[in-house]
This record gives C-alpha cells, structure tokens and sequence, in this order.
C-alpha cells in the first residue's frame, strides 16, 4: 500500500474545510432566498434537492471507479468528495453574485 505525503492529506483537509465553509453559507444564503430576502433563481428550491442527488450518484460511481482500480484511501475519498466540492463551488460563486434582495 502506498501512503500518502503529508501534503497530500493537508491539502484534502484544507479543500474539505473549505467546501464545509462554503456548504454553511450557501444554507445560509438559500434559507435567505427561501424567506425573500436574498435574490435566488426560480426553482432555487427543486434545484437544491435535484443536485444532492446528482452528486451522491457522481459520488458513488467515483468511488466505486477508485476502488476497482486499487486506489489509495485519499484518492477513494479524493473521488468521493469532487462532485460535492464542485457543486457547493458554484452554487456559492452564483449565490454570492446574486446578493440581498428579493428574488428573482
């Protein structure tokens, strides 16, 4: 089994932290939305629960990909933690250009 460097592991915790953040302020900004109070896209609603479920299947087929192909445990959770990383990524980009107000 290879181990990974210790870089490899900071880096991991560094972008799952980030994500961590980013997933607390996109709530935040939704429930905002929900309440009137932040400019969100019609559907914003549908759309939230659609692509959790979008990213548990990417998730899933990631994980199962490194795991057939014997990779390391940072890589399984590397594969497991991009589709989730991606979506809060731009969902925070969108919300966040949208600001306070009503919605849209």
């Amino acid at each position: 089994m290879v181990f990974p460097f210790p870089a490899d592991l900071f880096r991991l915790s560094l972008e799952t932290s980030l994500m961590a953040l980013q997933a607390q302020q996109v709530v935040a900004m939704r429930t905002l939305g929900l309440m009137g109070a932040w400019r969100t896209r019609d559907g914003e609603a549908v759309r939230m629960i659609a692509e959790k479920m979008d990213a548990l299947g990417e998730a899933t087929l990631g994980m199962g990909k490194a795991l057939a192909q014997a990779q390391s445990p940072l890589h399984v959770a590397e594969a497991a933690l991009a589709p989730y990383a991606k979506r809060t990524s731009a969902n925070h980009r969108s919300l966040s250009r949208r600001g306070p107000g009503r919605p849209s």
